[in-house]
């Protein structure tokens, strides 16, 4: 197979256009081209208002050598990384594998675990996807949360209300990047996550695609429960025997894969509790800024958007002098914040888009660097500790409605009183408050400084309507369970992945380690008849 880099075309190009650079590319005439598929676009708007594709594109042709032989530049024969299934091992398994959580990483774990024939049963605090929007939804109109079943917890994890991005920084040498996405598609994703450079799903599509995965896993064999919280592990000399669930039902258990996400704060203490070994990590934290996406658009692209672009997005990062960075995260493009609480009491958010990302703002968590010596205290939970401190702040500024500041007003530390010219895109109430008094003062003053700084890399980034709400607090887990070479944890049995044990930073990184985790799994043990 032949590959082609850095073939370019105007936005509003045609297949056939498309094709005929093909050609050209090669110097072959159309007779021997067999197929070709498109690897990876991107948009090049350096040059804009004047904005292309850059499209990488891997074809089949006749004659390859030949072409080859030429030595062309930005042709090159490549060989695709196919993921390929672990053969099992010789072990035996005297229960089914379980699986808690059923976010991205326990997901695929199950997924996989499930096509190979080793029937796994899966737990899942929450409810399924299909409730669990109903939950959601209510909490929105009415403020009243359901601990069990919210957008941290239920079916398919926190990533299920957000953007649905598939990006990742992770390097795909095992094929299982490929296999992740190619899974979504078959579930019901759009084709086009394959090859856009930065892919999403959003939220109204990924929810299907979660139960898709759902059905397939039972389908082959699995089971998948709901309402099914871990609250206990028992084992002896340092194997795993059984599991406790909900505090009464225990269940016999010699491969437990831990994917709690990252908000599972009650599993943390559990686990500190049994002295399962632990450590606290850095994370970020911040506040979501919104923006009109026409805003964002015209900066991006020099243009409107019109109706063959995309909503534009953007990443911003600056280092401060104080040494900490200020930077963009999850971003998303005509788009909602939402309040993505799971404690009483406690108020944090996220941001959220649909496919069509249509709504009328950006937003993006604007978030700083925070570090274990930040956190006041050795303890290895002190991270979460200092969420929830953050949270409590941010639920007594509004009275539990989203925090809400012009960015003006943050500069000055005052409560907003009136909006600008922008209005807030929000699922659930928000109320005028002083988000900065949530945040001790180096970090309210790190955000304040780099929000400023990024109006210099993007036009009107800095401007005094611009709105902040507040606490982003949830960008990652606070803790990392420690796993040696096999992937096992300090108790022998025990698989800790995905984002809340601490190895993951997003949807596709998190189902990637979920598969590897299985694999480990799988290389070990031999499927039984349960």
């Amino acid at each position: 197979m032949i590959r082609m880099q850095q073939l370019k075309l105007p936005v509003a190009h045609t297949e056939e256009q498309l094709t005929q650079v093909v050609l050209k590319a090669l110097s072959i005439p159309e007779s021997d081209l067999i197929a070709y598929h498109i690897r990876k676009r991107s948009l090049d708007a350096r040059k804009k208002p004047r904005l292309f594709y850059s499209y990488v594109i891997d074809a089949k042709v006749k004659g390859q050598n030949r072409i080859l032989k030429k030595k062309k530049t930005g042709i090159e024969e490549v060989k695709e990384t196919r993921y390929r299934f672990p053969a099992p091992g010789n072990q035996p398994l005297s229960h089914r594998p379980v699986i808690v959580g059923t976010g991205p990483a326990g997901l695929f774990a199950g997924l996989l675990l499930a096509r190979m024939g080793y029937r796994p049963l899966l737990l899942e605090r929450g409810h399924d996807v299909e409730t669990r929007i109903k939950d959601v939804e209510d909490f929105w109109k009415t403020g009243a949360l359901n601990p069990g079943s919210n957008v941290q917890f239920g079916e398919g994890g926190a990533g299920t209300f957000s953007d649905g991005k598939l990006n990742t920084a992770v390097k795909d040498v095992s094929g299982r990047n490929r296999f992740v996405l190619e899974s979504f598609v078959r579930a019901g994703a759009p084709e086009d996550i394959l090859w856009i450079n930065r892919p999403h799903i959003g939220t109204d599509i990924l929810s299907r695609v979660v139960c898709a995965i759902r059905e397939e896993i039972v389908k082959e064999g699995g089971e998948v429960r709901f309402s099914a919280c871990l609250t206990d592990l028992f084992w002896e000399d340092g194997v795993l025997q059984e599991i406790e669930i909900n505090g009464q039902e225990r269940i016999p258990c010699q491969v437990l894969v831990l994917a709690p996400g990252h908000s599972a704060r009650d599993t943390f203490g559990m686990l500190r509790k049994k002295q399962v070994r632990m450590e606290a990590k850095a994370f970020a934290v911040g506040v979501r800024i919104e923006h009109p996406q026409e805003m964002i658009d015209l900066a991006q692209y020099g243009q409107p958007r019109g109706s063959v672009l995309p909503a534009a997005d953007y990443r911003l990062t600056r280092n401060l002098p104080n040494g900490r960075g200020v930077y963009s995260f999850c971003m998303c493009p005509g788009g909602y914040v939402v309040n993505a609480s799971s404690e009483p009491g406690r108020l944090a958010i996220n941001g959220m888009s649909y496919h069509a990302r249509d709504g009328r703002n950006a937003n993006s968590a604007m978030v700083v660097t925070v570090r274990p010596e930040d956190f006041g205290s050795g303890d290895v939970l002190a991270g979460m500790a200092f969420q929830r401190r953050l949270e409590e702040a941010a639920w007594q500024a509004a009275g539990g409605k989203i925090p809400v500041q012009l960015f003006d007003d943050f500069l000055h530390g005052r409560p907003s009183k009136a909006l600008g010219e922008i209005a807030p895109c929000c699922r659930g109430a928000w109320a005028f408050a002083d988000v900065r008094s949530c945040f001790p003062d180096e970090l309210a003053a790190s955000l304040a400084q780099g929000i400023r700084d990024c109006g210099s890399l993007l036009q009107g980034f800095d401007r005094p309507d611009a709105l902040l709400s507040g606490v982003e607090s949830r960008t990652s887990s606070p803790v990392r369970i420690i796993r040696d070479d096999g992937l096992e944890s300090s108790v022998k049995g025990l698989y800790p992945c995905g984002e809340g044990a601490g190895y993951a930073g997003g949807i596709t990184s998190a189902a990637m380690d979920g598969l590897k985790v299985a694999e480990a799994v799988i290389k070990k043990y031999r499927p039984s008849v349960f």
